[in-house]
């Protein structure tokens, strides 16, 4: 039975797919991808590592006490009680030091006094207080918490749109799909997909299809694993509770998606720019500072850019600590986000018009190995 047009397109777009895919993930340009990729990971791996042995060292704390304490018990310290009273709330200090101070006098002459203090610590096992003492009364306190769900999701977030999303993916898809082409022309093998019997087109299609795969599967990945470290730390309580009770998992659902609409912005972006300029550090630059400067920008404008459509999904806001100066301020807020559906077919609509761009662009192209 004769195949049909669109029968024959298909099979030579998986022809592509399949002859690209071991050159994208094995290709030694591109060795570097993977360790954009796993930087993330291996941060939350470090911080669960240093986070897990804190909680070692305040269990251990907690054990050295003569009363078994909540947490309720060292918020019950207020600054001015004397160290009798502290103790009588919560018991004798598992940890204990002294040191003296000469403190300046406060009548103006040249004299000083010396102040005898203290430091207790305390612990109930995951939140540790530290008291200081002057001349046996409450001078400080500190409470260092040792899991705060909200603390961490906000960090998880900045970390997932500062660093993973403005700069591991948008730097891996550079390395992809500006790659499609340039790569084969810098090897002297582009010409042998020209002389096949296919529509160019059709190879961007598959080129581009390959790429994708790639970054989806590379930085999908990474995402999957940055979960798991991030919760790995957490207590079974406490990570059940976070996953089925504090929407962890729909966080982790959209932050997957999130990254894959990523990959298919940026790698619509970039395979353009790999067929139109000989050098990528240009095109890469313009599209960085673009995507930079977005919060800037006009409303109108801002719909021309794929972080303007990514940061609506993004599930955790980043409050602005007070004192950020006004710019910091506005990189991190999203005033005007859009609803799902809208930024999805936004991204869809500015991926599209790229691939159109490409489709265009790869009818034009004309080899000449003698000028790269």
């Amino acid at each position: 039975m004769k195949k049909t047009v669109k029968g024959i397109w298909w099979a030579q777009i998986k022809a592509v797919i399949r002859l690209e895919m071991k050159k994208t993930f094995f290709a030694k340009r591109g060795l570097w991808i993977y360790l954009v990729a796993a930087l993330p990971v291996l941060l939350f791996i470090a911080y669960a590592i240093a986070t897990s042995s804190q909680q070692n060292r305040s269990a251990s704390v907690a054990r050295q006490g003569v009363k078994r304490l909540a947490y309720q018990d060292l918020l019950a310290v207020k600054p001015g009680m004397t160290s009798e009273e502290v103790m009588a709330i919560l018991g004798k200090p598992p940890i204990t030091f002294h040191w003296t101070e000469d403190r300046p006098t406060q009548d103006g002459t040249n004299g000083s006094i010396r102040v005898n203090h203290e430091d207790f610590h305390y612990s109930d096992g995951q939140n540790d207080l530290f008291v200081g003492l002057a001349n046996g009364k409450v001078e400080s306190l500190n409470i260092r918490q040792g899991i705060n769900l909200g603390q961490d999701s906000i960090m998880f977030a900045a970390v997932f749109q500062f660093f993973f999303l403005r700069l591991a993916v948008f730097f891996g898809c550079l390395g992809i799909f500006m790659n499609l082409f340039r790569g084969e022309i810098l090897d002297r093998s582009l010409h042998f997909y020209f002389l096949a019997p296919m529509r160019r087109e059709v190879l961007m299609a598959g080129k581009f299809l390959a790429g994708l795969l790639a970054t989806c599967t590379i930085f999908g990945l990474s995402e999957v694993l940055q979960t798991i470290a991030f919760v790995w730390h957490f207590p079974p309580g406490v990570r059940d509770y976070y996953l089925y009770h504090n929407h962890g998992l729909e966080y982790a659902a959209i932050y997957l998606g999130v990254t894959l609409l990523a990959c298919v912005g940026y790698g619509a972006f970039f395979l353009v720019a790999g067929m139109m300029f000989r050098n990528p550090i240009l095109p890469a630059a313009a599209i960085l500072i673009w995507e930079g400067i977005n919060p800037f920008l006009p409303s109108v404008l801002r719909q021309f850019s794929v972080i303007y459509y990514l940061k609506s999904f993004c599930p955790v806001d980043i409050p602005a600590s007070p004192g950020t100066p006004a710019v910091f301020a506005l990189l991190i807020s999203n005033s005007n986000p859009v609803p799902a559906a809208t930024a999805i077919l936004g991204i869809l609509i500015v991926a599209l018009i790229a691939l159109y761009v490409s489709s265009v662009q790869v009818r034009r192209m004309e080899i000449n190995y003698t000028t790269e």
